[in-house]
């Protein structure tokens, strides 16, 4: 029997329906550049210190002297968490006494801010920090959120795979972008912290499960001649659009309920695609739905301008194909023989390591010197290059070489900057964002454990 390549070869490589589905695929990736990394904005901490109410009865020197000073980075700043005892100072307001010369701050008793804190408004003008007061003995809350995003993300790993295979690429995609947008935007609406972080887990198992169903639908549609492109000047340098986006979107929203629904109302923008984005033939075929397969076929022949053939899947290949059908796969087939179980492990690791080293790198962009917004959108726009240099790698070079080579430079600049000194702020962010060949190892890895398993 031909296999499908040879059967669909008619339509060509890089036809008009090529193009529609290379696109709108791709385009279908911009929300999650949004969401993966919207947590940077939503859970900023701004600078803040211990609120003093107003009914203290404090003279304004006792009141500016409330705060003790503590060494933060080197230097001595008001402290976040801590204060003077306030019943000590009124008595000491009362008597006419002044802070340091009649009385020594040191050795004042200090409490922990009983009245809530006052947050600096320079760089946002509310986050769930500020909305639920994250910081100090709460302050594990805000990364907390940020892991179980990705508890969501495992999680739509594992299953995202099984339910495309069962229901369809097509289905699975639109379901788990509704699943990302529905629950998003009930996050905007969250009463507490307990509930976006719920609701955040189940848009990280929405987000992670288009992605991949975005990305096996484009690989099984478009040719051999097209993946490369599509999975690396494709999705993801789209992806990194929506990445570039959020910065802007957060420069002017500086209100995390209004930045949320902002980011959220874009994947609205995706329905309409259900109409134009066909279902894999392949996994028709798979299924045993050879009628619907070929009128996909047909469509794609008709928008391309070609003359499609009397009989595209003959009989005698459907009956091949109908006794292949039964044939099924699981995750434990990836164990079956030693070899591909060592590629496998090696695989996992891999993914892990680059997991970390990108997400490390890009979450950590509020602790960067500068301005958190420019910080933030220099780390998307460096992904495009990185995108680019992949995908050259990938056409010219082989897999394994390229990351290893992508790896070791990702490594080396990563410990180079340790060497700069803090003094060289601008510097050290470029070497930093430098540090995004991780992209390169990203999709490196992808493309070897794809070739590797077949």
């Amino acid at each position: 029997m031909r296999d499908y390549e040879e059967v669909t070869a008619f339509l060509g490589e890089w036809g008009r329906f090529q193009r529609l589905v290379f696109f709108l695929l791709s385009a279908s990736i911009v929300p999650n550049g949004f969401n993966g990394l919207s947590i940077v904005f939503l859970a900023g901490t701004p600078e803040h210190r211990c609120a003093v109410p107003r009914g203290a009865n404090l003279s304004g020197e006792w009141r500016n002297a409330s705060i003790p000073l503590e060494l933060q980075g080197g230097r001595a700043a008001p402290s976040r968490c801590r204060r003077y005892r306030l019943a000590a100072l009124a008595n000491f307001s009362a008597l006419g006494l002044r802070p340091g010369s009649d009385v020594e701050l040191g050795s004042l008793e200090q409490e922990p801010c009983l009245d809530g804190w006052e947050y600096s408004r320079d760089v946002y003008r509310s986050t769930i920090v500020t909305e639920w007061n994250l910081v100090c003995d709460n302050d594990w809350k805000g990364p907390l959120c940020t892991s179980l995003f990705f508890v969501g993300v495992l999680l739509g790993s594992f299953v995202s795979g099984q339910l495309s295979d069962k229901f369809g690429r097509k289905n699975v995609l639109f379901a788990t972008l509704a699943m990302q947008t529905g629950f998003s935007f009930i996050q905007v609406f969250s009463t507490s912290w307990e509930m976006f972080s719920m609701f955040f887990v189940l848009v990280g198992m929405g987000q992670i499960s288009n992605y991949v169903a975005a990305f096996v639908l484009g690989t099984e549609i478009l040719g051999k001649s097209i993946r490369v492109l599509f999975c690396t000047l494709g999705v993801c340098i789209f992806y990194a659009f929506g990445y570039m986006l959020l910065p802007l979107f957060a420069y002017f929203i500086r209100d995390w309920r209004m930045l949320l629904l902002a980011l959220t109302l874009p994947g609205l923008l995706c329905i309409p695609l259900w109409w134009v984005i066909p279902e894999s033939p392949r996994w028709l075929i798979s299924q045993g739905r050879f009628q619907e397969a070929e009128e996909i076929i047909r469509k794609a022949a008709k928008i391309n301008g070609i003359t499609a053939p009397d009989v595209i899947l003959d009989p005698s290949e459907l009956q091949d194909l109908n006794s292949q059908k039964q044939q099924t796969y699981t995750i434990l087939d990836l164990m079956k023989t030693r070899n591909i179980l060592t590629i496998t492990i090696m695989s996992v690791i891999l993914w892990m390591i680059i997991s970390v080293g990108y997400f490390g790198l890009s979450l950590d962009t509020p602790n960067l010197h500068g301005d958190v917004y420019v910080n933030c959108f220099l780390s998307a726009v460096i992904e495009v290059p990185a995108y680019i240099i992949s995908w050259l790698l990938l056409r010219n070079l082989p897999r394994r070489y390229s990351m290893a080579a992508a790896l070791f430079l990702g490594g080396c600049v990563l410990l180079f900057i340790q060497l700069v000194p803090s003094r060289m702020e601008s510097y050290s962010c470029t070497i930093y964002s430098t540090g995004d060949v991780r992209e390169i190892w990203d999709h490196i890895c992808l493309f070897n454990g794809l070739c590797l398993h077949g």
